[in-house]
């Protein structure tokens, strides 16, 4: 189990507990449910990389306590 910490900068700050064999969908569906927003209007960024839904956590080298931004479309 990995932690991974979403933040918006708009104030909302979310920390999800996950697998590293998860997908990028699957983390989305996690966060919806913690901040009630449709899971298919979340953008998942870290730097300029937007995170695909069907690549897992593992290929995109994401770890335990790591910080990635949250956008919304």
């Amino acid at each position: 189990m990995i932690e991974v910490v979403c933040n918006d900068r708009l104030g909302k700050k979310v920390r999800v507990k996950c697998n590293q064999e998860d997908t990028i969908g699957d983390l989305k569906k996690l966060i919806a449910a913690q901040t009630g927003t449709r899971w298919d209007k979340i953008v998942l960024k870290k730097w300029y990389t937007i995170f695909k839904d069907h690549v897992s956590l593992g290929d995109y080298e994401i770890h335990d306590g790591m910080n990635l931004e949250l956008y919304y479309q």
